[in-house]
């Protein structure tokens, strides 16, 4: 199915959204939207990271405990997490508790930091990655058509991970860059195109 209407307001979406209504929101009010605030950035940065094996809506739902949990997603704030952080995060149930994971957000935080330092900003450094720093806007007829990599996102990736970068492989890299407007892959027919 390449489109959903919700049935409360009748506007066309793309189909993976669904109804659920946290769903319906994040679709209609974030994805695919530009962001170029670093904060937000890394905010997904940690929650795509989480993501890795689990449905997005699962992350989606716990994302005010990741709010919570990662210090309002405050790079500089997680980079300098501990050990003990990590056992009381460990303990912490409205996150995804995954050690690998937990020391991958703190880990990726010292590194996002870094990419900040060498290029300015982490926007700075993906938007390098993009002909002229622009956005791709895609117009794709159906949900079939949406790709869950490109050559961009294999690029990024496969940078990203010779920084030292976890838990941000090809796929996770696409979706980044979908969540952050730097790819807009809504359906044509969607009223968010």
């Amino acid at each position: 199915m390449a489109k959903t209407i919700n049935t409360t307001d009748e506007k066309i979406r793309c189909g993976w959204c669904g109804s659920d209504p946290l769903y319906v929101k994040y679709h209609d009010e974030e994805w695919g939207r530009e962001v170029t605030d670093d904060k937000i950035l890394f905010e997904f940065l940690v929650l795509e990271s989480a993501q890795a094996g689990l449905s997005w809506i699962t992350v989606l739902r716990k994302r005010e405990g990741y709010r919570k949990a990662f210090a309002n997603f405050d790079a500089a704030k997680v980079a300098r997490f501990t050990e003990k952080d990590i056992e009381k995060l460990m303990l912490n149930e409205g996150i995804v508790r995954n050690r690998l994971k937990i020391q991958a957000a703190i880990s990726n935080a010292k590194l996002f930091l870094g990419l900040q330092e060498e290029f300015g900003s982490f926007r700075n450094y993906i938007c390098g990655f993009f002909p002229g720093g622009k956005p791709l806007i895609n117009h794709p007829k159906t949900l079939k058509e949406v790709p869950p990599r490109n050559d961009i996102s294999d690029r990024i990736s496969a940078d990203m991970k010779k920084r030292g970068f976890k838990f941000f492989g090809t796929t996770i890299c696409y979706a980044h860059l979908q969540a952050t407007g730097m790819i807009n892959d809504h359906v044509a027919d969607c009223f968010c195109a």
